[in-house]
């Protein structure tokens, strides 16, 4: 999710594969979130963490929050879990606290009790984006208006990776010793012209370099991003599309929704898919296997 006025993306003719007839079948629904933008299922304590930016996803009103929702059936558990954020996006579970990105700074609560822990201030950065988090505790964020990835470690927050090789940086996975990332794309020329489609990259950790998942065929405007077996979950926010992408940049669509599918969650020993509908207030759970 860039904006809440982005034009559809125009696809790469040929760059994507249409899926089986048989769509992945719709779990249940939540309906009456506020622009919900990330899920992270935490399938041992039957329930997602839901971000909420609640308006505006660059307004500074305060109105931000996180829900909890029930894995089994799509019950509200606690629709404002935890308070006092803007805008806040995407979310991660690291070194046994929870982070979500909220604008500029990345935000660290307890994920027992919802306080608000501490608030790192990532300077110059506009919108702070997705959060994963790696084994040894450090956790990165994206800033997809600057093509930047921010890393905490040992409690410092730091600019790790300025680059426009990085495509604007949406949706963050780690892969072991790689950061996989589904870029958005580079903005179009006017406030009316649809982002450039990007793909799925793939960072070395250990030395920052960054290079495509496969052939770098674009792909789309792409945002969230969970693995399924040795391939990804991806989904374009302006086209509404969620798409397996095979490790040589393959791209299959299997869901044609509307558009604002934004970051989601998943457990890949149910199948259980969660994707935030941002313009339609609402968390849809699936199928896919």
């Amino acid at each position: 999710m860039k904006s809440l006025q982005v034009a559809l993306a125009l696809m790469t003719a040929g760059a994507i594969v249409a899926g089986c007839s048989q769509q992945p079948a719709v779990l249940w629904e939540t309906t009456g979130l506020k622009t919900p933008e990330s899920a992270l299922a935490v399938p041992a304590e039957g329930f997602a963490y839901v971000s909420n930016v609640a308006g505006n996803p660059t307004d500074k009103d305060g109105n931000g929050f996180i829900s909890k929702i029930s894995l089994a059936d799509g019950k509200v558990i606690a629709l404002e879990w935890a308070k006092g954020m803007d805008a806040p996006k995407g979310l991660a579970l690291g070194g046994g606290k929870l982070y979500t990105a909220d604008i500029d700074k990345l935000v660290e609560i307890d994920p027992a009790s919802g306080q608000i822990l501490t608030k790192y201030d990532a300077p110059g950065s506009t919108f702070l984006n997705d959060v994963a988090a790696d084994a040894q505790g450090n956790v990165y964020v994206s800033d997809s208006n600057t093509s930047t990835i921010w890393r905490l470690a040992g409690g410092k927050l730091e600019k790790w990776i300025d680059d426009p090789a990085l495509k604007f940086a949406n949706g963050l996975y780690v892969d072991g010793d790689k950061l996989i990332v589904a870029a958005w794309g580079a903005p179009g020329t006017s406030s009316k012209s649809a982002a450039a489609p990007a793909n799925l990259l793939e960072v070395n950790i250990a030395d920052k370099k960054i290079s495509d998942l496969g052939d770098g065929t674009p792909v789309g405007n792409l945002d969230g991003i969970e693995p399924i077996g040795d391939d990804f979950l991806v989904t374009d926010w302006p086209a509404g599309a969620l798409y397996r992408i095979d490790r040589k940049g393959k791209a299959t669509q299997l869901l044609d929704l509307d558009q604002g599918s934004a970051d989601i969650g998943y457990v890949p020993e149910t199948g259980l898919l969660l994707i935030p509908m941002m313009m339609s207030d609402k968390l849809v759970a699936y199928k896919v296997k």
